[in-house]
């Protein structure tokens, strides 16, 4: 994660105040495009170039590519994974936001560790030995405790005291889900795969495929036929680039094409 400036806390006192936003649904950009109109911008980005980037030439470093992702592929949406270590003695809460659904028949999710199984996050650690975890979806209204799980701390150290979060039981899973959440899922380890560097050949990140079997939804936020979470109250939280985060305020509506 990128470090804030050295005058971060000047610069964020400047700014406006946080205020509440309620959902703002609008009209496309184009209310009146049809099929084959392309672009919406009337040409402009027709006429500008394009950088092509080698993410393995010599000399460009690993966290040049990591930049560049993170404030490319936004907005990311964010896990924040209970886990528990095999003896119940050590819980762990961190954040990832190299994390998406990725099917609902089963129910799959994938997220992205940058560790490996022989120099283990706790997180990677944990659900490795364990098959199992909550999934918690971050909110508006826990984003500061949400992002103090990031902190480096050693193992063993509980990042539910860091934060202040409270634990919530479980059905079929050993690890608390976050009782602030509005969405949390208990999951089962499906299968982990690592990757190596191009550059050095060590293994450096892990991908966990993980299945939910149970679906946690504040009573308040799912509608009556249990399918639908209203945005308006789960005001989900995502990741762009550096240190910055994005709320989910301004919204459209566009049908899915039919032949």
């Amino acid at each position: 994660m990128a470090a804030p400036r050295p005058d971060f806390e000047k610069l964020q006192a400047s700014r406006p105040e946080f205020r509440d936003a309620e959902v703002t649904f609008t009209k496309p950009p184009n209310p009146t495009w049809k099929q084959g109109d392309g672009a919406n911008d009337g040409g402009e980005s027709l006429k500008k170039d394009h950088v092509e980037i080698d993410p393995n030439a010599e000399g460009r470093p690993a966290s040049s590519n990591y930049k560049l992702l993170i404030s490319g592929m936004v907005p990311r949406p964010i896990a924040l994974i209970s886990t528990k270590s095999t003896d119940g003695k050590t819980t762990n809460l961190a954040p990832f936001s190299y994390a998406q659904l990725i099917n609902h028949d089963p129910p799959l999710f994938v997220v992205g560790i940058v560790a490996s199984l022989e120099k283990p996050k706790d997180t990677l650690k944990n659900l490795h030995e364990t098959q199992e975890c909550v999934i918690n979806i971050i909110s508006e209204h826990f984003l500061e405790a949400a992002n103090s799980t990031s902190i480096n701390t050693p193992y063993g150290t509980s990042e539910w005291d860091v934060s202040g979060l409270h634990q919530a039981p479980t059905s079929v899973v050993n690890p608390a889900r976050v009782k602030e959440s509005i969405l949390a899922i208990e999951g089962k380890l499906v299968e982990i795969k690592e990757f190596e560097s191009k550059s050095t050949g060590k293994k450096t990140s892990a991908m966990a495929i993980i299945e939910g079997v149970r679906f946690w939804v504040r009573e308040d936020a799912i509608d009556e036929a249990q399918t639908v979470i209203d945005l308006n109250i789960l005001k989900p939280v995502s990741r762009l680039g550096g240190i910055t985060y994005g709320r989910t305020t301004d919204v459209i509506e566009l049908p899915r094409p039919t032949i």
